[in-house]
């Protein structure tokens, strides 16, 4: 049990109905969840409204109420605190009910359209190698040092990002990697954190549905870097134009990386191969594992990042040298009949663009490329069509099809698709809906050297479609289809 005035502190409020002084048992923002003691914090979600739910959440036990708007009758014996924004409240009071968990260890928030799991998962991993208890909060999973979760949001809720910062700092982590979307951003759910250092990698076409403008996706990802202390470092890629946007305001330490511009660190891509990238890093040639020019921004982020948190130079360029790629990013096969086959989670159109100019500068144009590509359901439409036109302009055959279809027909997103692709593009492009018949088509369509790009889930195990999740993996489906071509 905790006093709630404590866990009130730096909270903006309104008004206070009742005893602050009271000790709750824990704090629920989900009114199914709230038991005997709890206290229910109000929240106006995209979709559903956490006032309509005050007096479910009392009947259940709630013993103090956290909203913006207070109900018309107040229920006797309960404590009311009106805030200026639930989310920012439940953030500061998540932070102060496990202890501000995030002051015991130097957390680093990665933010940007593409390249936030790379980035984190990679200095997870190389941080790991250098002898250190790392932490990790990423798309793809959630690691206290050798403890792995599974993730279900880029950004966890502030409650699950506290509990496992509490865990961390119980179990001696000394440092913490976690992605930082927009959407986060915008919902508060890193109000509260003490962060280290924080990393922005780029900026494009994405989550124009949530957010409504580019401009407006922009700003919300300027805010992290704006709330970042003058003891933390803002470390921004400025070959992106964005990046010296995150810099105006911050009272951060700045710092800057690039591979076309000056900047505080720079990288040259001296070879670039399907084996790998060799890289003259701040004076310091470097092999990498990794492929491609976005990776050679990755890695300039990850090397930039482990000498802002002390990292010996010639250790971590000897760690970064082993990395190898993260799960669905750019994973790729070579098959018995020597075709390749690349599984990646491109699914924005700056990234589908980045994996494709990467396989068309490595390959020798007297091979095939052919993507496998779709659009998530209910989320950004306007992308559809841009995605459509950089992989039929960028690749030798193109099958459009399903990816998390959610809740929308297809049909209707294939269609979208098909609108961004030029006429002289036509022939190269092919529609159909069920995945596992475009990847199986994709295998059967491919000769010795031909190279095979799916796109759009990398390291999701599953498909979406009407609210229920089936099994579906890239990588092992294609796997199998080239199996069978062998036999």
């Amino acid at each position: 049990m905790k006093a709630l005035k404590d866990i009130l502190y730096k909270v903006s409020m309104n008004a206070v109905s009742g005893d602050t002084g009271i000790s709750i048992s824990n704090i629920q923002f989900d009114s199914r969840k709230v038991e005997n003691d709890d206290v229910f914090v109000a929240i106006s979600g995209t979709q559903v409204d956490g006032h309509n739910y005050i007096f479910k959440a009392i009947k259940l036990g709630a013993k103090a109420i956290v909203c913006e708007n207070l109900p018309e009758d107040l229920a006797n014996g309960i404590t009311y605190i009106q805030v200026v924004n639930s989310n920012e409240a439940l953030a500061y009071m998540a932070s102060n009910y496990y202890g501000n968990p995030s002051e015991n260890l130097k957390l680093v928030g990665v933010t940007g359209t593409n390249g936030k799991t790379t980035v984190t998962s990679l200095l997870y991993r190389l941080f790991k190698e250098a002898g250190y208890k790392v932490g990790l909060l990423s798309t793809v999973k959630i690691m206290v040092n050798n403890q792995t979760y599974n993730a279900t949001h880029t950004t966890p809720d502030s409650l699950t990002i506290n509990s496992y910062l509490n865990e961390m700092s119980d179990e001696g982590v000394e440092f913490c990697f976690m992605e930082v979307s927009s959407h986060g951003i915008h919902q508060s759910r890193t109000h509260g954190l003490t962060f280290a250092g924080g990393i922005f990698t780029n900026l494009s076409h994405d989550h124009l549905d949530y957010h409504n403008t580019f401009a407006e996706y922009r700003d919300v990802k300027k805010q992290f870097f704006d709330g970042l202390g003058k003891e933390a470092f803002a470390l921004v890629n400025i070959d992106d134009k964005n990046g010296l946007v995150m810099l105006q305001n911050t009272d951060a330490k700045k710092y800057t990386y690039a591979l076309k511009t000056y900047a505080d660190y720079r990288a040259q891509i001296m070879e670039n191969q399907f084996s790998g990238l060799l890289l003259k890093l701040n004076g310091n040639e470097l092999w990498s594992k990794l492929i491609g020019n976005f990776n050679a921004y990755n890695l300039l982020a990850i090397y930039a990042t482990s000498e802002l948190l002390g990292l010996d130079n010639h250790e971590s360029l000897r760690l970064i040298s082993q990395l190898e790629s993260v799960s669905g990013r750019f994973e790729y096969l070579v098959s018995d009949e020597k075709i390749t086959a690349i599984v990646d989670y491109a699914h924005t159109p700056d990234a589908l663009k980045n994996v494709l100019e990467t396989i068309n500068s490595i390959r020798t144009k007297n091979e095939d490329l052919i993507t496998v590509v779709g659009c998530g359901g209910d989320r950004d439409t306007t992308k559809r069509p841009k995605m459509g036109h950089i992989a039929s302009a960028l690749s030798t055959k193109v099958i459009f099809t399903s990816d998390n279809p959610r809740t929308e027909d297809p049909a209707k997103i294939i269609e979208d698709i098909e609108a961004g692709v030029e006429p002289q593009n036509f022939k190269k492009t092919l529609s159909i809906e069920n995945r596992d018949q475009a990847i199986k088509t994709a295998c059967q369509m491919a000769s010795a050297n031909d190279i095979i790009l799916i796109a759009g889930k990398g390291h999701e195990t599953y498909q979406e479609i009407n609210g229920v999740r089936i099994d579906f993996d890239d990588f092992e489906i294609v796997q199998k289809y080239l199996k069978q071509l062998q036999k």
